[in-house]
Order: C-alpha cells, then sequence, then structure tokens
C-alpha cells in the first residue's frame, strides 16, 4: 500500500505551455507509479527500479487544490489542468483513495479546462465529470490554432506505445494492457468527449515498424475514433540499475536478441536520443500516415 505524505503545493503552474499537452498547470495527485514501465522518462530519479515499492498519496491534496484554484479563479488565471506529468492518475488504489476524482470535482467547480493522459481504463468512471467540465470550463487564450467551433473544456489522451499485449507485459507490465485500452479510447470517444493518443515512445524495429504503425493508426482512427495522434520517438536517460536504459537495454536482450546491436549503438554508449536521420525519416512517415488517416497531429 502507499504512504500518505503532505505536501506544501499541488498546483504547478508552467512557463512555458507544451504545444502536444497543452499544460498550463500540472497536477499530480501521487508519488511514484505501479504501472512499472521500463522506458518511463521518470526513470533515472529518486523512484528507483520499482518504482510500486515507493508509491504516496499527497493526502492534503484536496484541501490545498481548493485554495490554488479558488485564488487562481478569482485573478482570471484559468488555464488547461494537466492530470498527470509525473504520474499515471489512475492507479488501482484510486479507487479506494478516489483523489483523482475529488480532484476534478474541484476542477469542475472553479471551471478549469483539464487535459487527462492516462494509460487506464478507469477513466471511465469519471466521465461525467469529465463532461461537465467539457460544457463549463473557460479556457484560456492563446491556443495554438484553436478552431472556434470547438469550444472544448475536456481533454483525454490514451498513452499508448503499441497494441500487443505481449509487448505489454515486456515493457509496461503494471499499466492496463493496450487492448482493454483501445476499448477504453472507443467509449470516451463515444461519450463525446475531444479524445485521442499520445503514441509514445515508439520502440524502435519493434513498434515504430510500417505494419504495426498502419495497424496503429487504423484502429485508432477508424475504430476508436481518437481525433489526434501526437507520436514521438524514444527517449532513455542514465546508466543506474533503475535508469530506463539500463532497463530497456536488458529488456531488448532478452526479449529481442536480434536487435541488441542496433540498440547498444543507439544507445549503449550514453545517447539519450535516436540520430537525427532516424527522427527525420520517422517524422516523415508520421506525416505520410496522418495525412492518409486524415488525423490531426494535436488536439487543436
Amino acid at each position: 500500500m502507499p504512504q500518505e505524505v503532505h505536501v506544501k503545493s499541488i498546483l504547478n503552474k508552467k512557463k512555458l505551455r507544451d504545444p502536444w499537452f497543452l499544460d498550463d498547470y500540472t497536477i499530480n495527485p501521487y508519488s511514484g507509479c505501479s504501472f512499472n514501465c521500463l522506458y518511463c522518462y521518470i526513470r533515472g530519479s529518486r523512484y528507483g527500479t520499482h518504482m510500486e515499492e515507493k508509491l504516496s498519496v499527497k493526502a492534503n491534496a484536496l484541501g490545498l487544490l481548493e485554495k490554488q484554484l479558488s485564488s487562481r479563479a478569482k485573478k482570471g488565471q484559468h488555464g488547461i489542468i494537466v492530470l498527470s506529468s509525473a504520474t499515471e492518475p489512475y492507479l488501482q488504489f484510486e479507487k479506494d483513495y478516489r483523489l483523482t476524482r475529488g480532484i476534478l470535482e474541484l476542477i469542475l467547480k472553479h471551471r478549469f479546462p483539464v487535459h487527462v493522459i492516462t494509460r487506464s481504463d478507469l477513466v471511465t468512471r469519471d466521465l461525467d465529470l469529465l463532461s461537465e467540465i467539457d460544457k463549463s470550463a473557460i479556457l484560456p487564450a492563446g491556443l495554438p490554432g484553436r478552431d472556434p467551433e470547438l469550444q472544448r473544456g475536456a481533454f483525454v489522451s490514451f498513452s499508448f506505445s503499441f497494441l500487443d499485449d505481449k509487448l505489454g507485459k515486456i515493457f509496461e507490465p503494471g499499466a492496463t494492457p493496450p487492448s482493454l485500452r483501445l476499448e477504453t479510447l472507443q467509449k470516451v470517444a463515444g461519450s463525446g468527449l475531444h479524445t485521442g493518443v499520445s503514441l509514445m515512445p515508439l520502440l524502435p524495429w519493434i513498434s515504430d515498424t510500417a505494419e504495426h504503425l498502419e495497424l496503429m493508426y487504423s484502429s485508432f482512427k477508424q475504430a476508436a475514433g481518437a481525433k489526434y495522434i501526437f507520436p514521438a520517438t524514444l527517449t532513455l536517460f542514465g546508466e543506474g540499475p533503475s535508469d530506463s536504459r539500463t532497463l530497456v537495454l536488458k529488456a531488448v536482450e532478452k526479449h529481442f536478441p536480434h536487435l541488441s546491436e542496433k540498440y547498444q549503438k543507439f544507445f549503449g554508449s550514453g545517447q539519450t536520443q535516436l540520430p537525427p536521420y532516424y527522427q527525420k525519416a520517422f517524422y516523415t512517415h508520421m506525416a505520410h500516415l496522418q495525412a492518409k488517416y486524415g488525423i490531426r497531429n494535436s488536439i487543436f
């Protein structure tokens, strides 16, 4: 079980709004993550190899958030709140703590827009609140390329790196299986919410193959009704036993030995990102798929 901690602040103001995630603010109700994704960008931080062993609940989050949102709302400082930037907002014990739901209730009360990023099916529990936020939120000025007809206050992005449940067991053993996640995406899209996919990170020669990408784009667009997809290549950090580079390279060596040499070439000597020529080809291919399936590469 997670430990309960008290924090000094729960609403984090961002200096710059990310063009993909549109985060004016972020909220992380929990610390650590039981989804245990090997490639997580948090890896290499204090969370360690088995992040589920250092889980914590921010027990005073709701009291703090009431004060912080009230103050911002009175000043007209409404902005998009991202749940969550550093951990999953719908970890399994959210069923008992209901902290994310309490946060959404306060977001609705003070009329802030919200962007939920998740790998979980539990988000369907809160469709009632998200639908009300969608109708009543006050959107901030300056959103990039905003369609005047797209006045939406709630967005739900499902994170995927692949659709294969077997790959999920290897690289994200604690997360909701990709097949169930796809079904959940379809349900949320069917509810009328503006919904899409954070397709990141894609794993070289594993989930970024032409065949797999075609499957994902067609599934997200045609079967599940995603409105947008924003893809990204793999980034790995660190040399320690708990770091993403170490864990991913070990998993590739064990499960995909024929790819081990390629991964060592690109990530084995301290590199964090794939080379420019690889990324250029990757994003050219992504642009082709987005044009083919008629899908946005951003929320707006």
